[in-house]
């Protein structure tokens, strides 16, 4: 999904794109950054983020492989997701994604459930009076889901997740940004195993400083 094309209409209606990164590659396949972006992993960890979009096509795809190795990851990487917000319109999604999290059910096939709920079945769950009863049809507790939704706490990591896409300058999903210094995405790579077996070799040189 490039940032530059990418609507939620769009989405909802068209094939997803890989993203056309405006960056000069510093490796085979990846970039890295001028300025360290922030890393919220403790010392000794190696922090890997998925940038990634509910609308993206793509990252659709990409999920199964990701959390197959997100499970097997080293106890030294910490791995976890950003849901981008590329346009205020991204800002729904963002909020499915983080009331989600913010109730323990990222890991769950909840998550799964709202790729296929926009991009198959074509549900405007960027609207709360058809997301909420999707919510619960799910076996999610509606209330406790409705008020993550809504928290404040949910908008700060709105924010958070656009600082670091900013940070990582993240043109398209899904995205990978390792150890603060490291960005690679569909586009760069060549694959979504190409994606992989670059975080591998960059968590690996990262362990070595």
């Amino acid at each position: 999904m490039n940032r530059r094309e990418f609507t939620l209409a769009g989405a909802l209606a068209l094939p997803g794109l890989l993203a056309l990164p405006a960056r000069a590659q510093s490796g085979p396949g990846y970039a890295t950054l001028k300025d360290r972006a922030p890393v919220d992993a403790p010392a000794g960890q190696i922090e890997v983020i998925e940038f990634f979009s509910y609308g993206c096509s793509h990252c659709k795809n990409f999920e199964p492989v990701f959390e197959a190795w997100k499970k097997a990851a080293p106890k030294d990487v910490t791995v976890r997701r950003e849901h981008v917000g590329f346009q205020s319109s991204f800002e729904p999604l963002q909020r499915i994604y983080y009331a989600l999290d913010a109730l323990g059910l990222t890991e769950q096939p909840v998550h799964m459930k709202v790729f296929q709920a926009l991009q198959t079945e074509r549900k405007r769950l960027d609207k709360p009076d058809v997301l909420l009863p999707w919510i619960a049809e799910q076996g999610v507790d509606r209330a406790k889901f409705e008020a993550a939704y809504k928290s404040f706490g949910i908008a700060n990591k709105l924010r958070r997740a656009v600082q670091l896409q900013e940070a990582y300058h993240v043109e398209g999903t899904p995205a990978l940004g390792i150890a603060g210094r490291y960005y690679t995405d569909g586009s760069m790579a060549g694959g979504f195993e190409r994606m992989i077996q670059i975080a591998n070799n960059l968590i690996a040189q990262e362990r070595k400083k």
